[in-house]
């Protein structure tokens, strides 16, 4: 018996390891949104800046966690076997619980999964308790249960998602109202003043919430802080505003940029000191629980685990190695990327491709919004209400889409100076809190005063808000639903079930990786359109050219596609090749909508320019369409159980595309090469093309008079037939337009300085 048990503590040493990386991925989003999303330093500094305060967060733990050993629920209720079903059961359901939300690149809170997966599993063996206890009833579940901490927490939760919002929203309106869009050409003073509120924050911060346990902190500096908090801010306030007044006057040092720097450090070292134990806490306590289990010789059903109540210190060197984990994965981890990309997505300044789709409540959100707006603004006086829209207007400075940040440094600034404020007073007043709805929620508010939710993009980002915090209660009710379930399984199962359970995480996990690293590798091996950034009619054409080759390229595979999967009715092929003209078009559609910022970025001369750009992306769509239709009718035909064409038809059509096959090709590799002379030799053999479709077309017609039975096959080849033709005419229009325009005697007219930073 006492082997099994020293296998579920390999199991657990195991899964805390599975679990730190997959934790980090979730919670990187903490610390590192502010200063990616505002570009206010090199993505390698930002690195190395929060490795560092990983590494310390890590190594000035306590290591302990009390909600993992005693808050959730009473340890002396409980036998040593039933506590490490609890336990394993927690640690299974957590870390696949955590690396679902990763791969879909959702932040969601570890603190959260982890109390609640506690409470499923403990009320689970409760249950079991009782029931096989006649003595007993459901009444008695409060005995087992800690409720007052369970309600606090969740009280917790639901008031910091609000909190968050409403201060940060406040918060960075004042900021904005005071130092505009246009904060560098403020008095130094202005800077001063905001770099003491927000540095004296940030540190207070650092101290009371990621430091508060370190053993080299002397007491008497935590008796100090704990009986004069405001002394210490006041102090600190007054030295941190002199000091930036003095850098800024003396060295020209930018103040913004080390207000961002010294917040990541500070996020993240409170996330390694304080959130690290949601990872190793519960393989810790098992530890424990065994070590005193084991010293007194008693059955494992009989053993109380009173031992659970008392304090442990947990070995340095077990936080060594978490934190070196932790900053190797917060490195190579491409989903902690990806949670990072959501937070920064739903918060930036301008628009763009929005992620999420718009529902009813985001809508209804919306029209509210704007009808509080709206009142609010009768109220407010007229000379308020222009005064405050001159803060807000945005320079109008014209960067290249991969260099420009998701918002300023003023933002960056106020999410890390807010999210440390409310974190340091929740940590002083012994309320949970959770980081990762505190920091996410904290840079949705400030987005929102911001005016970054204007009414193009409101419904889309109101839509994302809604469902990452739906998916935050979700992670509670499926960690409460799923260790339940997990604690039953292997309370009855034992090592048969922490068996099969253990290969299921594993290949489970296996799987999700293999999954994340196909996608990854298929979204950088796949073409993407770029959008123009040139000023010159000739600067256009020549941007565009690989737009065009991009388009011909996947268009060529997608009709090849259609065809041979209608020809030996692959229906799965079908499918996928639907899903990439899906994609083809929707990024098609994404370069119509960036059509305004291209026009308003031309410079005056070259207006014409807009004229033919708007033309060629008229002619893509109308390929795409065309494509789309294709792709569509072919999949629709085979997944009803048509009956399949004939082979006469099949043969005409595999004709056809080896024809088209040929065009595209010579097409692509002129826009490829930029040999826009070749394009003239394809327009010439235009008619030859035509022809073709029409001596198929034609054929057909004869078929249906003389032999053809099938009206679904007859309806699908001549659909086929007729938007071949309407392809080939938008792609020749396409020809033309670029024939007619080029002229290879104008060099392309280079981006202006002003465009190139």
């Amino acid at each position: 018996m006492e082997n099994l048990y020293v296998y579920m503590l390999a199991a657990l040493a195991f899964l805390a390891i599975a679990d730190l990386v997959v934790g980090v991925s979730n919670d990187a989003v903490n610390f590192l949104n502010s200063a990616i999303g505002s570009k206010a330093v090199p993505f390698k500094t930002i690195m190395v800046v929060a490795s560092i305060g990983v590494a310390v967060g890590a190594l000035t733990s306590s290591g302990m966690m009390e909600v993992a050993r005693k808050g959730i629920f009473n340890p002396g209720e409980f036998m040593f076997n039933e506590i490490m079903v609890i336990f394993m059961a927690v640690m299974l359901t957590d870390i696949l619980l955590l690396d679902f939300f990763n791969t879909l690149g959702l932040p969601t809170s570890t603190t959260v999964s982890i109390v609640f997966e506690l409470l499923g599993a403990s009320v689970a063996v409760a249950l079991i308790k009782i029931y096989s206890d006649q003595g007993q009833s459901i009444i008695d579940l409060g005995k087992y249960i800690n409720n007052e901490k369970a309600i606090e927490i969740i009280l917790g939760i639901l008031l910091s998602v609000v909190v968050a919002f409403t201060i940060g929203a406040i918060i960075q309106y004042i900021s904005r109202l005071l130092l505009s869009f246009n904060f560098k050409e403020k008095p130094t003073w202005y800077s001063a003043i905001f770099s003491g509120f927000a540095i004296t924050s940030i540190m207070y911060f650092i101290i009371v919430k990621g430091l508060k346990n370190a053993a080299f902190m002397p007491p008497s500096v935590k008796e100090f802080l704990s009986a004069n908090p405001f002394t210490f801010v006041g102090i600190s306030f007054l030295t941190f505003t002199i000091l930036s007044y003095l850098a800024i006057k003396l060295f020209n040092a930018k103040i913004y940029t080390l207000i961002i720097i010294v917040g990541t450090f500070a996020l993240a070292v409170a996330f390694a000191g304080n959130d690290l134990v949601n990872f190793i806490g519960v393989p810790i306590a098992a530890y424990n629980s065994y070590e005193a289990w084991s010293a007194s010789g008693a059955n494992p059903s009989n053993y109380v685990m009173t031992a659970l109540g008392e304090p442990v210190q947990t070995e340095p060197y077990l936080l060594l190695i978490a934190g070196l984990i932790m900053v190797l994965t917060l490195w190579f981890s491409s989903k902690a990327k990806a949670v990072v990309k959501t937070s920064v997505d739903l918060s930036r300044q301008d628009e763009g491709t929005e992620r999420f789709e718009p529902n009813f409540l985001s809508r209804n959100v919306v029209r509210l919004t704007i009808g509080v707006n709206e009142t609010i603004n009768r109220i407010l006086p007229e000379s308020f209400r222009n005064w405050s829209n001159r803060q807000f207007q945005e320079p109008n400075v014209i960067i290249k889409g991969n260099d420009k940040p998701a918002f300023d440094l003023v933002r960056a600034a106020v999410n890390l100076m807010v999210a440390s404020v409310l974190i340091s007073i929740a940590t002083s007043m012994k309320l949970p809190l959770s980081t990762t709805y505190v920091t996410f929620m904290v840079a949705m508010g400030t987005s929102l005063a911001d005016r970054a939710w204007g009414t193009e993009s409101a419904v889309y980002r109101v839509a994302g808000v809604l469902n990452v915090i739906g998916g935050w209660f979700f992670t509670a009710f499926s960690a409460f639903v799923a260790a339940a379930f997990m604690a039953y399984v292997l309370y009855y199962g034992e090592g048969y079930a922490l068996a099969g359970l253990l290969v299921l995480a594993i290949v489970l996990l296996i799987r999700s990786y293999l999954s994340h690293r196909k996608s990854t590798k298929i979204m950088k091996e796949e073409d993407h359109l770029e959008r123009a950034e040139s000023s010159s009619t000739q600067g256009v054409i020549h941007e565009s050219a690989a737009n065009i080759a991009n388009v011909v390229k996947r268009g060529n595979r997608i009709y090849t596609s259609a065809i041979n999967g209608l020809a030996v009715q692959d229906l799965k092929r079908l499918r996928k090749n639907r899903q990439q003209i899906e994609k083809l078009s929707d990024e098609i559609d994404d370069l119509k909508g960036n059509i305004f910022y291209f026009i308003r970025n031309l410079e005056e001369p070259s207006v014409a320019a807009s004229n033919f750009y708007i033309n060629i992306l008229g002619h893509l769509q109308d390929m795409t369409q065309s494509l789309e239709y294709i792709s569509k009718a072919s999949h629709k035909h085979i997944n009803n159980n048509h009956k399949k064409l004939k082979f006469s038809q099949v043969k005409e059509l595999k004709d056809l595309d080896t024809k088209l096959e040929t065009l595209f090709e010579t097409t692509q590799i002129a826009f490829e090469t930029r040999s826009f002379e070749m394009i003239g030799a394809v327009i010439k053999d235009k008619i030859k093309i035509f022809d073709l479709v029409k001596e198929k077309i034609q054929r057909q017609v004869e078929r249906t008079r003389s032999e053809e039975s099938s009206p679904k096959n007859t309806t699908l080849y001549f659909s086929l037939l007729l938007e071949t033709k309407d392809l080939l005419t938008a792609m020749m229009n396409l020809l033309e337009e670029y024939y007619h325009s080029h002229d290879s005697s104008v060099a392309p007219a280079q981006p202006s300085l002003e465009q190139q930073q």
